[in-house]
């Protein structure tokens, strides 16, 4: 376990030096405009990094129900969370393009930040409700601009089976852009990491991906009962 977590670290960091060419060409299709080929190539040097950070943990991973997930227009993808690979697992093996709205600490590691913001990710301190809202207003926006979204209600890493409570209004996001809700549950992800003192182990993941909830038209009631329909459906999938 000790090598293959230094030979990961490793190839982490010098993969993102390689595609730094490509991050500036990025960078250029964004302050050009050219957004629709600023996503395109962002979400595609995502997608294949993330997806090669899996496979070179020895993860396998299975996939049910992606045909669950809309082709056209952006969905919010509610999930567990059970550990750190949650997110490259998510980028790599789900086709549709996706930000997250991620805690405030990923900003503190260089290159990463760039990237998730290029994607669309937002950054929220828990402790400072204010700043919450205003993220959550700015995932909205990205939500009506067409870009889908990832949240983790749980609000931080289970590191186990077990599934916590939803934090209050987290999925207010969803009622405020009107977009289909899409439950996730992530089951085996903490056996690649947190199970292990944090050493990287080969491990199976099992995502299952549930059918959309429309969030358009809901009466007052419907809306409030909404997390916990989200969450009941989520903890039946991971006892699947």
């Amino acid at each position: 376990m000790v090598f293959r977590t230094f030979a990961w670290f490793t190839y982490f960091w010098i993969y993102l030096l390689a595609i730094q060419p490509t991050l500036l060409k990025v960078n250029r299709l964004a302050k050009s405009g050219k957004i629709d080929e600023h996503d395109r190539l962002t979400n595609q040097t995502a997608k294949k990094w993330a997806h090669s950070l899996v496979h070179l943990a020895g993860v396998t991973v299975e996939i049910r129900g992606e045909e669950n997930i809309p082709a056209e227009g952006p969905v919010l993808f509610v999930s567990n969370h059970q550990g750190n690979f949650d997110i490259p697992i998510l980028i790599g093996y789900i086709s549709k393009p996706k930000a997250f709205i991620a805690k405030i600490e990923l900003l503190k590691i260089p290159f990463i930040r760039t990237w998730m913001t290029h994607l669309k990710c937002v950054f929220m301190d828990r402790s400072d409700i204010r700043q919450s809202l205003k993220v959550i207003n700015q995932a909205a926006a990205y939500l009506k601009e067409g870009y889908s979204m990832v949240i983790f209600p749980e609000g931080t890493r289970s590191k186990g089976d077990t599934l916590g409570e939803f934090k209050p209004g987290s999925l207010k996001l969803g009622l405020k852009a009107g977009v289909p809700i899409i439950p996730m549950a992530i089951q085996g992800s903490y056996k690649i990491m947190e199970n292990n003192g944090f050493l990287i182990k080969p491990a199976h993941v099992k995502i299952t991906i549930f059918e959309p909830i429309p969030t358009k038209g809901l009466t007052k009631e419907q809306a409030a009962d909404l997390p916990d329909k989200v969450r009941n459906i989520i903890a039946e999938g991971l006892l699947r």
